[in-house]
C-alpha cells in the first residue's frame, strides 16, 4: 500500500512546475467552486416539488415522486462519477465537464420556466380541468431535470478527494473534509432560504437565472486555480476491471495449494519492496500465486485474468473489510430520510406564524438542519480538536466521530416521538381528529431540538465518514472512496419509502391526515432500528483495523 502511494507521489511530482503544487494555496479555489456549485444546486432541487406543481399541472404524488428519482440520481450516481475520475479522466476533467452538463440543464430549466410553449398553460388550483403537458413539454423537462441532476452528480463528491489529494497529513485532509461539509450545508441553506423566497415571491425566471450564475461562477473559479492544483495522471484503465481479475483468477486457481514463501507471487515490477500476502480472505491469495505459464520470459504477466498483483488482491481484501462498516451508513441515513419525509408533515399541522404577519413555510425548516450542520462543524474544527490537541493527548479518529454522530441521531429519533406524543395529545384535547384542515395550536419551534440533534450527528458523522474512506479505500479508489457515502445516503431514500409503505400497509399510524395516526410510534420505531444498528457498528468498528495503521490514525497524523 505505501510503496503504491509513493508511485502515485513521484507521477505527481514529475506533472508538477519547479515548485510544488497543491497546499493551502488550493483551498479557496475549491471551496469557492463547492460553494457556488452548491448554490446553483439548491436554488433548483429544494423547490422542485412546487416548480412541478405550480408550472407543469403534476399532481403532489407524481411531484413528489420525480423529486424522489431527482434525488435518487444525484445521490448514487457519485459512483459513477469516481469510477470515472478514478479509471480514465481524473478528477479534473470529470469537475469540470460536469459542472458544464448542470449548468446546461439548469439553463434549460430556466428556459421552461421563461417560455410559454414549453410548459403548458397555467393552472390555478390544480383541478382536472387543467392542461397536462405535451409530450415534447415532457421531454424537454426530463433532459433539463437529467443533464442537471448528472452534473451534481459528478461534482458534489468528485470535489472532496480532489481537495483532499491537494494536502500530505491526513490532519489537513481532515480538516478540509469539515470545511467542505460546512460550505456544502451552508450554501444549501442559502440557497434554500434566498432562492426559494426569489423563485416563490418575483419569478421562476430569476431564481433559475441565479441558480445559472452560481454554476458558472463555481466553475469559472474552478478552472482559473488550475495551475495550482496537483494533478494525477489517469490510470488508462479501470481498477474495478483489475478487481474482478482477481476473482475470477482466485476461482480458476481455487484448488492450487498456497505457498507461505513471497518469491511465489507476483509482484508489481515497480514496486521496490515486496508486500507480504496477507491472511486475510486467504483464498484471494491465489490469484496473485504464479503458476506455469503465467509469466512471460521477461516476467510480465501472459494471462492477465490468470495472474495478477498481490497489490490487486490486497486492494480487494481492503474493500471487504470495509463493506460491514458501509453497511452501517445505509440504517443511520434511512433514520435522517424519514425524518426529512415527516419534517413537512409534522410542520403543515403546527402553528408556523412569527409575528402577526409572518408564517414559516414548512419547507423551510429543513434550512434548521442545515445550520446546526454548520455550527457543529465550525465548533469541531475551531474549538473542540483545538482544545483536545492543547490539552490532552486524545483526538477524535474518523470512526470515533461516526459513532457520536449515530448515537446524536438515535437521541434525535426518541425527541422527535417524544414532540409527536405532545402533539398529538393536544390534538385530542382540542378534538382536531378527522378534520383535515385542523392545524394544532402548537408552535412549529417545538421542532428544533430534534432539528439540532440531526445536524449536530451529521456534523459529526458525515464528515467522520467522507475521511474514514477516503483514508482506507485503495489509492488506485481514492476518487471513488467519498462517492460511497453519497451511494448509502441514496439507497436510504429508497429504504426510507419502503419503510413508510410497510409502515402504511401494516398499521395506521401514517394516515394522510397525521392529526389521526401515530406517528411517534414511527420515529421510536426507527429508535429501535438505529440502537440496533448502532450496537453492530460498534462491533464492526472494535474489530477493524485501520490500514498500515497499528494506532489510531488521528494519532499517526499529528506526530
Amino acid at each position: 500500500m505505501e510503496n503504491s502511494a509513493s508511485h502515485v507521489d513521484e507521477v505527481v511530482m514529475q506533472s508538477s512546475s519547479a515548485r510544488k503544487n497543491g497546499g493551502w494555496i488550493t483551498f479557496p479555489f475549491i471551496i469557492a467552486t463547492m460553494a457556488g456549485l452548491s448554490l446553483a444546486a439548491g436554488g433548483w432541487t429544494s423547490n422542485l416539488i412546487v416548480f412541478l406543481i405550480n408550472e407543469f399541472n403534476m399532481r403532489s404524488i407524481a411531484a413528489a415522486k420525480v423529486f424522489n428519482v431527482v434525488n435518487g440520481l444525484t445521490t448514487i450516481f457519485p459512483i459513477l462519477g469516481g469510477i470515472i475520475a478514478d479509471s480514465y479522466l481524473g478528477c479534473f476533467s470529470v469537475i469540470w465537464i460536469s459542472s458544464l452538463i448542470s449548468a446546461m440543464g439548469i439553463f434549460l430549466l430556466l428556459l421552461t420556466a421563461a417560455i410559454n410553449a414549453l410548459k403548458p398553460l397555467a393552472c390555478g388550483d390544480g383541478s382536472n380541468l387543467c392542461t397536462s403537458p405535451s409530450t415534447n413539454q415532457y421531454v424537454f423537462l426530463y433532459v433539463a431535470l437529467a443533464l442537471a441532476s448528472i452534473g451534481i452528480a459528478g461534482t458534489r463528491f468528485t470535489i472532496a478527494p480532489m481537495g483532499a489529494y491537494q494536502f500530505d497529513k491526513p490532519k489537513h485532509q481532515a480538516m478540509f473534509f469539515d470545511w467542505y461539509i460546512f460550505i456544502f450545508y451552508l450554501c444549501w441553506a442559502l440557497s434554500t432560504a434566498f432562492i426559494v423566497y426569489v423563485e416563490d415571491n418575483i419569478s421562476w425566471t430569476w431564481g433559475y437565472g441565479i441558480s445559472v450564475a452560481c454554476n458558472i461562477l463555481g466553475l469559472a473559479i474552478f478552472l482559473a486555480g488550475k495551475r495550482f492544483y496537483r494533478h494525477v495522471k489517469e490510470q488508462g484503465g479501470s481498477p474495478f476491471v483489475n478487481l474482478a481479475r482477481v476473482v475470477v483468477a482466485a476461482i480458476q486457481k481455487w484448488r492450487v495449494p498456497l505457498s507461505e514463501q513471497t518469491q511465489h507471487y507476483y509482484h508489481d515490477p515497480s514496486d521496490k519492496t515486496t508486500l507480504v500476502p496477507t491472511k486475510f480472505f486467504k483464498f484471494l491469495n491465489c490469484a496473485a500465486f504464479i503458476t506455469e505459464g503465467d509469466t512471460k520470459p521477461d516476467g510480465s504477466i501472459s494471462k492477465p485474468w490468470r495472474l495478477c498483483t498481490v497489490q490487486q488482491v490486497e486492494d480487494l481484501k481492503s474493500l471487504i473489510k470495509l463493506f460491514p462498516l458501509w453497511a452501517s451508513g445505509l440504517l443511520i441515513s434511512t433514520q435522517l430520510v424519514m425524518q426529512l419525509s415527516l419534517l413537512t408533515l409534522q410542520a403543515l399541522k403546527m402553528d408556523r406564524h412569527m409575528g402577526p404577519h409572518f408564517e414559516m413555510p414548512a419547507g423551510s425548516m429543513l434550512v434548521f438542519i442545515l445550520l446546526f450542520t454548520c455550527l457543529a462543524i465550525f465548533i469541531i474544527d475551531r474549538l473542540l480538536n483545538p482544545f483536545l490537541a492543547k490539552y490532552t493527548s486524545f483526538t477524535l479518529t474518523p470512526l470515533q466521530r461516526v459513532g457520536i454522530g449515530h448515537s446524536l441521531t438515535i437521541a434525535c429519533m426518541a425527541v422527535s416521538a417524544l414532540v409527536e406524543s405532545r402533539r398529538l395529545r393536544i390534538a385530542r384535547s382540542h378534538h382536531l381528529q378527522g378534520k383535515k384542515d385542523a392545524i394544532v395550536p402548537m408552535s412549529v419551534f417545538w421542532l428544533l431540538p430534534q432539528l439540532a440533534l440531526n445536524g449536530i450527528g451529521e456534523g459529526f458523522h458525515f464528515p467522520g465518514h467522507i475521511a474514514f474512506y477516503y483514508q482506507e479505500f485503495p489509492t488506485s479508489l481514492k476518487n471513488t472512496s467519498t462517492a460511497m457515502v453519497s451511494l448509502f445516503i441514496g439507497i436510504a431514500f429508497y429504504l426510507g419509502n419502503v419503510l413508510i409503505d410497510l409502515v402504511q400497509r401494516q398499521s395506521g399510524w401514517l394516515p394522510d391526515n397525521i392529526n389521526d395516526g401515530r406517528m411517534d410510534n414511527v420515529f421510536w420505531l426507527c429508535c429501535t432500528l438505529g440502537s440496533v444498528n448502532f450496537i453492530y457498528f460498534l462491533v464492526v468498528s472494535y474489530f477493524y483495523k485501520y490500514k498500515n495503521m497499528d494506532s489510531k490514525p488521528n494519532d499517526v497524523a499529528s506526530k
